[in-house]
């Protein structure tokens, strides 16, 4: 946890919250609620939630009605966390200086008090909530057809995690209980996850990349890690990330078509597009000279199924040469630069308002532009928003990645002196670097052959382990 802790001090970010936010805390009784009636009564929709087994801020429920052709209308709903956290308050600021949740094995450093983000602003089973609700009319080749935002109050019916819904889902295990417990759940799983594989489709066609890059995480028993292990995609994961995509497309379209600037999430088109024509031509595939997310696509489709062991390896190289993600502000009256990893020309992020600061941001414009009211940003005041809060989710990343190095290796002190099979992962004229197989971990090879190309397989022996720096040293071996 020490190390954590410095790791975000180190990266501008508080690890703690100042007196100021534990005063307000304590003038706060009960969830958020608002006379306001324009908005509408929707608890008795069949809403759930589905998130990591233990997400306790949930922030978004997803629920369907069939609509007949073909057509299902899906709502999601985001808890509206400004009802309690107003601009400029104290819990605001300290929000806005840290930007997002910062997740490490040790430690999670919530951007929101826990009794804020787990409790009164979270979208717990059984009670109701405030929320902003987009509902999307979605057709049969899985295509937003139409959409609208307005402000209802919700009730989660069904606290599911991701794992469960999609062993249900695949056939390999049972309903979760919690959904068993409310009649019609299972069929609107289905439908659900129906409606989000005939979009996920949709986007795959229109170029969305699917990459794969391996981001293990630590189990821990008390103060041991005993076991490091892969995240691994699914199709319950699939259902929200697809209704999230939509959600957060059709939320920068409802701001657009009102007027005024917004805050986007936005990945640009490739800068490097030419190197990654050079990395594709070397798996034998000729990829236009200007870029071109469909041919990319179909490139990386190949290559999963050709060779899925390197194919993660494959994915970061391309990752790191699109460049990462920022925040800017467009205009309605502009050309939306968009999301190249993604396929979409509007894109926003405005579905996780406990963790992420521009989401906060997006939830004050929609709720102002909804009561008629003045918005509560300006355009410069959204510029240098958009500026802090990429800087400050890029720190936030660092120090995830670096806690990350810390845990696999603290696993991995036990075995050194051990024998993995590992992979050739990265290669620079000073350094090489590997990762074993089982567990995944990523190391430096300081002993061997250093002109072996990146996704080489080879042997290596574990030879020292630094859990302070994060470091870990391997030698090459041979037979």
């Amino acid at each position: 946890m020490r190390i954590a802790i410095e790791a975000m001090r180190e990266r501008g970010l508080e690890p703690e919250f100042p007196p100021g936010v534990l005063e307000q805390l304590a003038h706060l009784h009960g969830p958020g609620d608002d006379p306001d009636p324009r908005i509408r009564d929707l608890t008795a929709l069949p809403w759930c939630s589905i998130d990591n087994d233990d997400s306790r801020d949930l922030d978004q429920l997803t629920a369907c009605a069939p609509m007949g052709h073909g057509v299902v209308k899906v709502f999601v709903a985001v808890a509206d966390v400004d009802a309690l956290v107003r601009k400029g308050s104290a819990v605001d600021e300290h929000a806005y200086t840290n930007t997002t949740s910062v997740y490490t094995s040790a430690r999670v450093f919530p951007m929101l008090p826990e009794r804020l983000c787990t409790d009164l602003t979270s979208l717990n089973p059984g009670q109701n909530r405030l929320a902003l609700v987009t509902e999307m009319l979605v057709n049969a080749e899985g295509v937003v057809i139409d959409s609208t935002v307005h402000r209802a109050r919700v009730r989660n019916q069904a606290q599911l995690a991701y794992d469960a819904v999609a062993a249900w889902i695949d056939g390999d295990g049972p309903l979760p209980e919690a959904a068993r417990a409310v009649p019609g759940m299972d069929e609107q799983l289905r439908t659900q996850d129906a409606v989000a594989q005939r979009m996920r489709a949709r986007r795959r066609a229109e170029g969305s990349l699917d990459l794969e890059t391996i981001q293990p995480r630590a189990v821990f028993e008390g103060d041991q890690v005993v076991a490091i292990r892969q995240q691994v995609q699914n199709r319950a994961r699939q259902l929200i990330e697809e209704f999230m995509i939509a959600t957060n497309t059709c939320t920068a379209r409802f701001l657009a078509a009102h007027g005024g600037s917004s805050l986007r999430r936005v990945v640009r088109s490739p800068e490097r597009w030419l190197r990654i024509v050079e990395v594709a031509a070397k798996y034998g595939t000729a990829l236009p000279r200007q870029p071109d997310s469909r041919a990319l696509e179909a490139f990386l489709a190949q290559q999963r199924q050709a060779d899925p062991l390197r194919f993660p390896d494959l994915s970061l190289v391309i990752v790191k040469l699109m460049g990462s993600g920022e925040y800017v502000v467009e205009a309605p009256s502009g050309d939306p630069i968009g999301h190249f990893g993604l396929a979409v020309r509007d894109y926003t992020h405005s579905t996780a308002p406990n963790r992420r600061y521009p989401d906060l941001v997006s939830l004050r414009m929609l709720k102002a532009l909804l009561a008629g009211e003045r918005r509560p940003y300006g355009t410069a005041e959204l510029q240098a928003l958009a500026d802090h809060c990429t800087r400050q989710e890029d720190a936030a990343q660092k120090v995830e990645r670096r806690m990350r190095k810390s845990d696999a290796a603290l696993y991995l002190q036990a075995y050194i002196g051990q024998a993995f099979d590992a992979i050739v992962t990265g290669r620079t004229d000073t350094a090489t670097w590997v990762r074993t197989f089982n567990p995944p971990a990523e190391g430096l090879l300081v002993a061997g052959e250093f002109n072996l190309e990146v996704g080489h397989k080879i042997r290596v022996r574990l030879q020292s382990t630094n859990v302070e720096q994060g470091f870990i040293d391997f030698v090459q071996v041979h037979g």
